[in-house]
This record gives C-alpha cells, sequence and structure tokens, in this order.
C-alpha cells in the first residue's frame, strides 16, 4: 500500500493532480517538488495568489495543505521518503540538435529521472504524468539502471493526463477515463494495482484502463491530436462561410447534431492554445517522420498550419481596417489561450500582438488572470522589446476601453461576453462570444437570423 506520494513539478498538471489525490486520499501524504523556489513559495503563500489558477482548486488546498499536502524544493529528500514519484515536469519542443522545432525536448525528464536515480535508497514507482513521445518510459529506466542503486528495483508506469485547463477539478473529480499503461511483468502488474488502488478512491474501475506503457503514452498525443483535428478542421470552414455568407455557428451546430461527430471542439476561434496540442501534434509528425510515414506526417502537420492560418487570418483583418481608419491603437481583450485559467503557453494572443506590434499599431492588454510579468515574458520571448510605447498592460476592462474604442476579445472570459457594450465600440471577435450585431468582424459569420 502507497503512504507516500511524491510529484515532481508543481505547475498546471502536477498542482491540481496532487491537490485532488491529497484531498480523496486522507491516509496518503502527498509532496508537491520543484526546483523553482519562487513557485514553491507561492503554493505555500496566499491562497489567492497560487501559482496556478483554477476554479475549485484554492479551496482544495485550504482543505489539505500542510495536513496531508505538502509543498516543498528539497526534492532528494522527497524522492527518498516516497514509495511512488510521480514526473509532471514540463516537455516543450525542441529548439536545437536532431528534430528542432518538432521532437519533444526530454531534458527535464532526463534530469527527473537522473535525481531520482541518485537520490533513491528503496524501491521507487516512477509514473511518468507529463505527455511523453512513445517510448521515453525505456529510456527513464535506462537512467534509474545504470544510473541508480543496482540493489534497487524501479517500475516505470505511464498515466497521462487528459486535464483541461480551466476545468482541470472537474475533469479530475470526474474523469471520461483513468490510462495506466505498465509492463506485464508481475512487478509491473503490481505497480499498475498500486496505482488503481489510489484513483479507486473516487474514479469508479470500469473507468480505470490498463494497457501496456507504448499504447499509454501514444494515446495522450493521439488524443490531443484528434481533438485540435477538430478545431483546425472547424476553424479552416470559417474562412469559406465568410466567402459564401454562411454562418460558422449555425454550421457548428448542424455538424454537431450527428452523433457520430458530437458539438465539442466545434467551436470556431482566433485558433488553438495552450502547452499540449501544437507541441504534441509536431511531436506525432516528427516521429511519422522518424518512422518513414510521410504522408502521416503531413496530414497532422496540416492541423497545426490551419492553426497558424487563422491567427494570420485574423491579424490581417484587423490591421487592414486599423490602416483604413488610420486609428492606430486596439485593445486586445484576453491574454490567456483560454477562459478559467491563468496559462498563456502558446496562446494566440502573443502571435496577434507580435503581428499588430510589426505593423507599427500600438495595443493595449487586459486579462483578469494572467499577470503583467506573465505578459512582458511571453512578448520578450518572440523577440519583442516590452519597453516600447506601443505596449500598455492595464489592470481593468474599464481602463482599458478607455484608450481605444477598437477591440479585439481574444480570450472568451465571460466578464467580456457580459460587458454592456456601446454603439462607439468597433469589435473583432475572435471567439464569436457576441451578438453578430455588436461586432465590427466576427470569425465566420457574416450574417446572423
Amino acid at each position: 500500500m502507497i503512504k507516500n506520494i511524491c510529484c515532481i513539478g508543481a505547475g498546471h498538471v502536477g498542482g491540481p493532480t496532487m491537490a485532488v489525490i491529497a484531498e480523496k486520499c486522507p491516509d496518503i501524504n502527498v509532496i508537491l517538488v520543484d526546483n523553482n523556489k519562487d513557485k514553491i513559495d507561492a503554493w505555500n503563500g496566499d491562497l489567492n495568489n497560487l501559482p496556478v489558477y483554477e476554479p475549485g482548486l484554492k479551496e482544495i488546498v485550504k482543505k489539505v495543505r500542510d495536513k496531508n499536502l505538502f509543498f516543498s524544493y528539497d526534492i532528494d529528500n522527497a524522492i527518498q521518503k516516497s514509495e511512488m514519484i510521480f514526473i509532471a515536469v514540463n516537455t516543450p519542443t525542441k529548439i536545437n540538435g536532431e528534430g528542432a522545432g518538432m521532437a519533444a525536448d526530454l531534458k527535464y525528464v532526463i534530469s527527473c529521472a537522473k535525481q531520482i536515480a541518485k537520490s533513491a535508497k528503496s524501491d521507487k514507482i516512477v509514473v511518468e504524468k507529463s505527455t511523453l513521445p512513445v517510448r521515453t518510459a525505456e529510456k527513464v529506466k535506462e537512467i534509474l539502471i545504470n544510473e541508480g542503486n543496482k540493489n534497487l528495483k524501479f517500475e516505470i508506469i505511464s498515466n497521462p493526463e487528459f486535464l483541461a485547463e480551466g476545468t482541470a477539478i472537474s475533469d479530475l473529480y470526474k474523469s471520461d477515463r483513468v490510462l495506466i499503461g505498465g509492463d506485464n511483468s508481475k512487478s509491473g502488474k503490481k505497480a499498475v494495482d498500486l496505482l488503481v488502488e489510489i484513483y479507486k478512491n473516487w474514479i469508479s474501475e470500469d473507468k480505470i484502463l490498463r494497457t501496456n506503457v507504448w499504447s499509454s503514452e501514444l494515446s495522450k498525443l493521439a488524443s490531443n491530436a484528434m481533438l485540435a483535428q477538430r478545431i483546425s478542421s472547424i476553424n479552416s470552414l470559417s474562412a469559406l462561410c465568410e466567402k459564401t455568407g454562411a454562418n460558422i455557428v449555425e454550421v457548428s451546430n448542424a455538424v454537431g447534431l450527428d452523433k457520430r461527430i458530437g458539438p465539442e471542439f466545434l467551436k470556431s476561434s482566433v485558433g488553438f492554445g495552450g502547452s499540449c496540442f501544437k507541441k504534441d501534434i509536431l511531436n506525432l509528425v516528427y516521429l511519422c517522420k522518424h518512422y518513414g510515414l510521410n504522408e502521416v506526417a503531413d496530414y497532422w502537420h496540416s492541423v497545426v498550419k490551419i492553426n497558424e492560418y487563422q491567427k494570420n487570418r485574423f491579424s490581417k483583418k484587423i490591421i487592414k481596417e486599423l490602416n483604413n481608419s488610420g486609428n492606430n491603437s486596439i485593445v486586445l481583450l484576453g491574454w490567456s489561450f483560454k477562459k478559467d485559467t491563468n496559462d498563456s503557453r502558446e496562446s494566440a494572443s502573443i502571435d496577434i500582438a507580435c503581428e499588430l506590434l510589426n505593423a507599427g499599431i500600438h495595443i493595449i492588454i487586459y486579462d483578469p488572470m494572467v499577470s503583467d510579468d506573465r505578459i512582458f515574458q511571453d512578448l520578450s520571448m518572440k523577440k519583442v522589446n516590452v519597453k516600447s510605447k506601443k505596449i500598455k498592460v492595464v489592470n481593468s476592462l474599464t481602463n482599458a476601453l478607455k484608450l481605444s474604442n477598437t477591440v479585439a476579445i481574444l480570450t472568451e472570459w465571460d466578464e467580456f461576453k457580459d460587458y454592456k457594450w456601446e454603439n462607439n465600440f468597433k469589435i473583432f471577435d475572435g471567439r464569436n462570444i457576441l451578438s453578430l450585431t455588436q461586432c465590427y468582424y466576427s470569425i465566420g459569420r457574416s450574417y446572423e437570423n
């Protein structure tokens, strides 16, 4: 029976997952660790300023923090204390070397494996929670065997997360499925059973799927690719709607009523974002190319290309209108990649902001949850001069709208939908959250009944 769990990586996956495990398993001590001291201090600090924003997360942390949920940057000690260790670190796309621009960069996962090998003084079950390319477990196990204590046994389990940011807590409470991949050996099956027993505290066993490790790793990549494909598919049709007079909302509704297709992920927008979709599809493209499956690689690569096309198409609409009107400023509403999260990784807002700045347009940015520092960091990573007078970040919707009457809605926050918009605003609705009569331009909608 597992009594102590350690999770390396205190971000958008590790934080909510460990909080829910601690809440649902009061007999298990859970330690969330990270080498980022500021992040750990934030987890131990003001509940209103946790480093991850998720509806319901604050309440859980308040209930279990310092009881059976602990936050620490002493990773070695946490590894030694725990029988089961989750790896929930970032796996960004490589920027250098073989596979640059597509393959997953496993440096943080490899670093975790090396630290576990160095620190472990007893047998460990290592759980891959990060999204990883198929057969990563093989590399992790190789490191643990070669660099760890030869008298210890290590079991590697793949347990990918299927969380949507903004609904992570409800997703954890009522998972569609929990996927656990392990070796077919006696010790591998035992390790899987121990993780199953943890999830059974709140998940029905018929929703817990056992697979081999490789199927589990690939299933996560495949799931994200399929979801992103749906978004790019409907977004590609939004351009056709604008040319023909069709309405993308009506088309989406009609298509989604087909029970073979369904309505989920058929909402047209400026494009998908977040930490997973783009990097996971590019990773899938790289794997297909590695195995000589070039046609398959080209198919999935087109999903990413359509997403870039959609963002670029939206930016060009704004630039053309501002050039024609002689106006040189616009309010960008929303910086997170979707509502109910403070995560801005790969947000469409970043690329659109850069396109507008490159066109000489002044931008005023407001998001209710993303910090100023994060916004400037995102822009800096795109080589933007964040000290430019063309960039202003404000702390309220009211203050933002005082600075320009041209507006682009880039995140579907309820605050923007519920605002009492006046007729003097020229609105580019990138999320189709307003009625068409309120908008100057709305993606894929040229009329409304």
